[in-house]
């Protein structure tokens, strides 16, 4: 099982090679760092905890600090459940190349919140006529139990607040992996706003990017400073 984490950037639209337009969902994903590997005899599970966005030194609580200690502060952390951690270590790196162009992943995320709604929005309630009669009532649920039982059943559709909650989508296709700026076009539409947390899984081999590999990484990535000429 391979998986990571992502941010929503928004829709746009590719050309297939038939000249098919084809939807897709932009989400810059990774590179997330190993924080925790679990190998079931102090946690009780086989999982990786990893985390992804770059969080300000001053916004961390001091758990999360010390959690953190050795590693880049990151914003948010997640546990994956993997068959086997052999070989992974802590500070290892997980990028959008452990995916590839028609892989099937199921992406979770919190939809988004519509604030409080009435049946007819938040249950596709029918309503009531528009005339014949009827007055105040065209968008009222009607009879919500009988009256000898005296209570609401749990589970009445009734009204309440609409949307925030976790969302699965599956079977969605990965189009598009751009490795040089972690983005992972995906096939339809995914839960969630702009910026919002997104748990992309799918099926294949994990790969991981030993922490000396991502360190020399990091390193060539960065403006080199060595032996340059300083401008004013």
């Amino acid at each position: 099982m391979k998986f990571i984490l992502g941010k929503k950037v928004g829709m746009t639209q590719v050309f297939a090679k038939n000249g098919e337009v084809v939807p897709v969902t932009k989400v810059i994903a990774g590179p997330c760092q190993v924080v925790q590997v679990k190998d079931g005899k102090q946690d009780n599970q086989v999982a990786l905890q990893i985390g992804f966005e770059k969080k300000a030194a001053f916004r961390m609580k001091k758990p999360q600090t010390g959690h953190l200690k050795d590693l880049e502060n990151v914003q948010f952390l997640r546990d994956f459940g993997i068959e086997k951690v052999e070989g992974i270590e802590r500070g290892d790196v997980i990028t959008v190349s452990t995916f590839t162009p028609g892989d099937i992943v199921s992406v979770i995320g919190t939809s988004k919140g519509k604030g409080f709604a009435g049946v007819v929005k938040r249950h596709h309630f029918r309503g009531a006529p528009a005339s014949h009669g009827h007055k105040h009532d065209l968008r009222a649920p009607g009879s919500i139990g009988a009256g000898g039982v005296q209570r609401v059943f749990k589970g009445m559709r009734m009204a309440g607040r609409m949307g925030g909650d976790r969302v699965t989508v599956k079977n969605l296709e990965i189009v598009e992996v751009n490795s040089q700026t972690n983005e992972l076009l995906i096939k339809g539409a995914v839960p969630g706003g702009k910026n919002g947390l997104l748990l992309i899984n799918g099926i294949g081999d994990l790969k991981i990017e030993k922490q000396a590999k991502a360190a020399e990484i990091k390193t060539e990535t960065a403006p080199e400073a060595a032996g340059a000429p300083q401008t004013a």
